[in-house]
């Protein structure tokens, strides 16, 4: 919904508070919150704590607040040692936040008010088949930003499961503004990240079923099969990721009659919702890549049903075409795949064994935990020199590093790293991360003299491209070209009938604009082509 005071964003805000007030008064349960603050240390978490909390509570009368000091009885009853403290119906479950639910975390605040004034955790029968299985206590700790849009999808998992089992599983979400201590006393040096009983179990968003398997395993899981009973859903087309390319696929497709439904993973939006800043999208000249997400994401949910948080773990081509999720089964007479593309690594030693201790891909996600710390940033072209502006206007100390002598970015985008006096060290690559328990120093090498040497950091961000995301593809037989795209079409045809590709998994312009052009164009194919087969002339001929 676009926040711009028009009357007609204001008619939708108006009408998006009354549905929340209505479903507030429904609930059967009253919402008891419990703050705790150190009496004459009235920080910015403290205030927006009731900031937030004072909004909330025009939802509805079941809504109640208290506050007191870390030294009340109740705080030593309920052990609640960090200011500021948030209980949620602490006599009912174990649900407490360090910090404040400001920024995207809101939306994970209003889903745990709706939860917890429900008693219902609104788990997948999938994932309560799972949960139920868990026979022991399970204290969970899952650290979030209020600038990440991946964090709420990792927190609403962990309060769904504190709901479903209040006797047996603990819960506290951790802003690592608020607690940089704690953030670094577990190394969570990238947001999302989830631990029960102390053990790393996620790290980055996970769908619902795989946090809750990663939960009973205490283990990161990376894939959840579903019973052979799930839901099964008719569709004329499905298409695969919740990017540009995809939500505007699915706007087009259903404005021409098309039964559609999208399937996504992670956060909606897809590299464009970490984005600090679009610049020169059409009709702005300057956009919050998480604003230009929210207004496409509210457009397509004016006409497309969108899954998210579902993961595809097959896909079988024929007629219809099956493809199964983590939650469903769908029959389909055509597929599009829109799966965009996953951040390049550096693969060199120390990468992965510190992802997520200092090595991060997202500045928008985990900038904030290093203020006033030193970082580089890695790479040459406008994401990179974006971000890097982005971590300086945080209060980074940030040193850009670029294997060539010059970078790929825009002009307008290189001056402002000279008006700003951010340091370039040009011919350099890193050829290894070091760090114990997190990123403490980089080996660089001078790609021109050959020399190597030791350069200390904080952590170190990476900006060098993206991988299209084809492995889904490949595993049923869609034609790989040599630059490992989707081989298509002019008109985003596959080599497989009724299976169409569209955005950056296709190759072409890594732009917003074209992705959603791309879009655009493989509905109204997939359109004409489930009109008059085009599949059915091959075949006669």
């Amino acid at each position: 919904m676009q926040q711009d005071g028009s009357p007609q964003s204001e008619m939708a805000s108006e009408a998006h508070l009354r549905q929340l007030k209505a479903t507030f008064e429904q609930l059967p349960n009253k919402i008891e919150l419990f703050l705790f603050t150190t009496k004459g240390q009235d920080d910015v978490f403290a205030q927006a704590n009731r900031q937030v909390i004072r909004a909330f509570r025009e939802l509805g009368a079941r809504i109640t607040i208290r506050e007191y000091g870390l030294d009340h009885e109740l705080a030593q009853k309920w052990n609640v040692t960090h200011s500021p403290t948030l209980l949620i119906a602490p006599e009912h479950y174990s649900i407490r936040w360090l910090g404040a639910p400001m920024g995207e975390e809101a939306r994970t605040f209003l889903e745990t008010l709706i939860l917890v004034g429900s008693g219902k955790s609104n788990l997948s029968d999938q994932s309560v088949k799972v949960i139920k299985k868990i026979d022991s206590q399970r204290n969970i700790k899952v650290f979030v930003s209020p600038t990440c849009p991946y964090c709420p999808q990792e927190a609403v998992n962990a309060v769904k499961a504190a709901v479903e089992m209040p006797d047996t599983i603990s819960l506290e979400i951790v802003d690592i503004q608020s607690e940089p201590e704690l953030a670094t006393q577990y190394s969570a040096q990238s947001v999302p990240q989830a631990y029960a009983n102390d053990v790393l179990i996620g790290q980055g968003a996970q769908t619902e079923e795989v946090f809750i398997l990663s939960l009973l395993k205490l283990e990161p899981q990376s894939i959840f099969i579903p019973d052979s009973d799930a839901e099964l859903v008719d569709a004329d087309l499905v298409i695969i990721g919740g990017g540009p390319a995809g939500l505007t696929a699915g706007i087009y497709a259903v404005r021409s009659g098309i039964k559609t439904a999208v399937v996504e993973r992670e956060a909606l939006g897809g590299q464009v919702a970490t984005t600090p800043v679009v610049e020169n999208y059409p009709g702005f000249t300057s956009v919050g890549g998480k604003t230009l997400v929210d207004i496409l994401v509210s457009h397509a949910l004016e006409y497309v049903q969108i899954f998210q948080g579902e993961a595809v773990v097959d896909l079988q081509p024929g007629n219809p075409h099956n493809v199964v999720t983590s939650r469903r089964k769908f029959n389909a007479k055509a597929v599009l795949l829109a799966t965009g593309a996953t951040h390049r690594s550096l693969d060199v030693p120390g990468e992965s064994r510190l992802s997520g201790r200092g090595v991060s891909y997202c500045s928008t996600c985990d900038g904030p935990l290093f203020k006033g710390k030193k970082v580089v940033m890695v790479g040459g072209g406008n994401s990179a020199v974006t971000e890097a502006l982005h971590l300086f206007n945080m209060g980074v100390d940030v040193t850009l590093i670029h294997r060539r002598e010059k970078l790929r970015a825009q002009k307008f985008l290189v001056q402002q790293l000279s008006d700003n006096n951010i340091s370039v060290l040009w011919d350099t690559e890193i050829q290894e991360i070091r760090g114990e328990e997190r990123v403490e120093e980089i080996l660089l090498g001078n790609r021109k003299t050959g020399e190597k040497f030791a350069f200390k950091t904080d952590g170190v961000f990476i900006a060098i491209g993206y991988v299209p995301a084809v492995e889904l593809a490949r595993k049923v037989g869609v034609a790989i070209n040599e630059n490992g795209y989707i081989q298509h079409d002019d008109k985003h045809r596959t080599n497989i009938p009724g299976v169409y590709c569209a955005g950056d998994v296709q190759g072409g312009y890594k732009q917003i604009v074209t992705a959603a052009g791309q879009g655009a164009e493989a509905a109204m194919t997939i359109f004409e082509d489930l009109i008059n087969p085009y599949w059915l002339k091959q075949g006669d001929g």
